[in-house]
């Protein structure tokens, strides 16, 4: 009998290949179907000046995203896990809430209609699944392409960001480099990357005005790879977790052209001189940190810079941990809609 000796690939790595080859086709044709209630929501914006981001996981990593770039359109944006607005809730009135969920069906997206009563008028929801309570409840977008399948989140991140773009066109932002990033996507090679993570026990990501990123890939990565990996932002990493860093601890860091970018360069040559294996997708158009691995785009900011990374940095995350658990992507402690708290 002949023994393959080539690992075939996970069912639940297949599951997650399939939403990534969709995720561009179907983030463009979510931001195309948004608009009009996105204008809706703009318009809500607009009245309140107000906005509070709820979620979970990887919804909630993406609100963490996109904060700054309603901020910097004058809203005062703030995102908080749903968890932590059920237990130590921020005031609700006078603000346009967006109330984030992929399934549109998670434990406590169903607790926090049930003790808010519904909500607000202002109260907006963002999901894929165009059936489930979230869409039902609230005046909603719903991205394309339906309910994600596989486990940890690829192609619903992507779809969210879209949804949030066509709110942020309603609000004035000029979509067209995002759109680009999307429609000509850049595949800058990730071999060396993972090479530097050979070995390694624990990941922190980390970024300053991407942070969101950061989180959103950190979450994917120790789904995946069953490793502590998580994400400390740029400034908090520097406030004494310095001192775990070395040969066993990587840290991967997202920098874009903002004026953050030279703080995030910094810390890389910061990590790199402590001794832990550095990776940094970087849009900045700045010189590569010495020391660190890096992974270059184009120049691009906000939205655009988001886009042209996610998917990279996804494929990144797969890998890797395909290269260390044996059945990477199928859950053995969770399930892909939480309906406990």
């Amino acid at each position: 009998m002949n023994m393959s000796i080539s690992k075939d690939r996970p069912a639940g790595l297949v599951a997650i290949d399939r939403e990534m080859a969709r995720q561009h086709g179907d983030a463009v044709a979510s931001y195309q179907e948004a608009a009009a209630t996105a204008q809706r929501i703009a318009a809500s914006l607009k009245s309140t000046g107000r906005l509070l981001l709820l979620g979970m996981g990887g919804s909630h990593a993406v609100a963490r995203a996109v904060e700054p770039l309603y901020r910097a359109l004058g809203i005062d944006a703030v995102a908080l896990p749903l968890s932590e607005q059920l237990g130590q809730p921020l005031p609700i009135e006078g603000k346009t809430i967006l109330v984030t969920s992929q399934s549109g069906e998670s434990a406590e997206v169903l607790r926090w209609f049930r003790e808010t009563d519904g909500g607000t008028s202002e109260t907006f929801g963002l999901t894929l699944e165009e059936d489930a309570f979230l869409a039902k409840a609230i005046p909603s977008l719903v991205g394309a392409g339906g309910t994600e399948q596989a486990f940890a989140a690829t192609r619903s991140l992507t779809v969210t960001f879209a949804l949030h773009l066509a709110i942020l066109a309603a609000l004035g932002a000029d979509p067209a480099e995002a759109l680009r990033a999307l429609k000509t996507p850049e595949a800058p090679a990730i071999d060396g990357a993972l090479a530097m993570l050979t070995g390694v026990s624990a990941i922190v990501a980390s970024g300053r005005r991407l942070q969101g990123i950061a989180e959103a890939i950190a979450l994917g990565l120790t789904e995946l790879s069953r490793l502590p990996c998580f994400s400390l932002e740029g400034g908090q990493l520097r406030h004494g977790p310095m001192e775990m860093l070395g040969p066993s601890m990587a840290v991967i860091l997202f920098r874009a052209a903002d004026p953050t970018a030279g703080l995030v360069g910094a810390m890389a040559v910061s990590a790199a001189e402590a001794g832990s294996p550095v990776v940094v997708f970087d849009a900045s158009g700045e010189p590569p940190a010495a020391g660190a691995t890096t992974i270059r785009f184009e120049p691009a900011a906000g939205m655009a810079a988001i886009f042209a990374m996610l998917p990279v940095a996804q494929s990144l995350m797969i890998a890797f941990a395909d290269a260390r658990v044996e059945n990477a992507g199928t859950p053995v402690r969770s399930t892909k809609v939480t309906r406990s708290e």
